[in-house]
């Protein structure tokens, strides 16, 4: 997994409540179980036309915004149903940091695994972002090891679990938590084999 310590970026504002998974990354698109290829189809349906046509005021499909790191939202973000998808279509895009007042439990969990920092913020200063992030040439800082959002002179201070933080730092997924044990688990083997040798009988 990638590691995360700080991203700028000019920040994408979607001043919607109730973003669910089936909007980040229709259901016609969950028959892969790669973890790539999926951003061109992330908001598959606000992106594009009956045709596949862009449609010019979504605003990823704008410059700047294109090129976005950091998505800015409203309440309920990643709500719906549980699909990994998800934050695989917006990792895949470019999105690193989401900003919100509040996260479906699912999804949040989902966006550490990820290498995606879901950030929650009260709602005026998600106010202040969003309104900061209609200007393109604002770019948005967020510093994981100080645990600050800064931009336009202006610093947010969020929360975020000890362990969790530890995992994006060092890019660690649940994968890479048990290779850390690697050694631990061979030792267990090779002394397991020698206590109860029949349950390797037929390996």
């Amino acid at each position: 997994m990638e590691k995360f310590t700080s991203i700028t970026s000019v920040a994408a504002p979607m001043a919607l409540i109730n973003i669910d998974t089936d909007m980040i990354i229709p259901k016609q698109f969950l028959k892969t179980i790669k973890r790539t290829g999926l951003g061109k189809n992330l908001f598959h349906e606000m992106r594009y036309d009956l045709n596949e046509k862009e449609i010019p005021d979504f605003i990823l499909n704008q410059a700047p915004y294109r090129n976005a790191k950091i998505l800015i939202a409203r309440d309920n973000f990643g709500c719906g149903s549980s699909r990994e998808h998800a934050p695989w279509a917006l990792n895949d895009f470019g999105i690193h940091a989401i900003i919100a007042p509040s996260f479906a439990d699912i999804f949040f969990n989902n966006c550490f695994k990820n290498s995606i920092l879901p950030i929650i913020l009260p709602h005026d200063q998600v106010d202040d972002l969003l309104e900061l992030a209609k200007d393109e040439n604002n770019n948005v800082t967020i510093d994981l090891v100080k645990q600050e959002v800064r931009a336009a002179n202006k610093i947010y201070k969020f929360k975020v679990d000890p362990f969790r933080k530890h995992c994006l730092i060092e890019g660690l997924d649940d994968i890479g938590l048990t290779l850390q044990k690697e050694m631990q688990i061979t030792n267990f083997e090779t002394r397991n084999r020698q206590v109860t040798p029949w349950l390797y009988e037929n390996n």
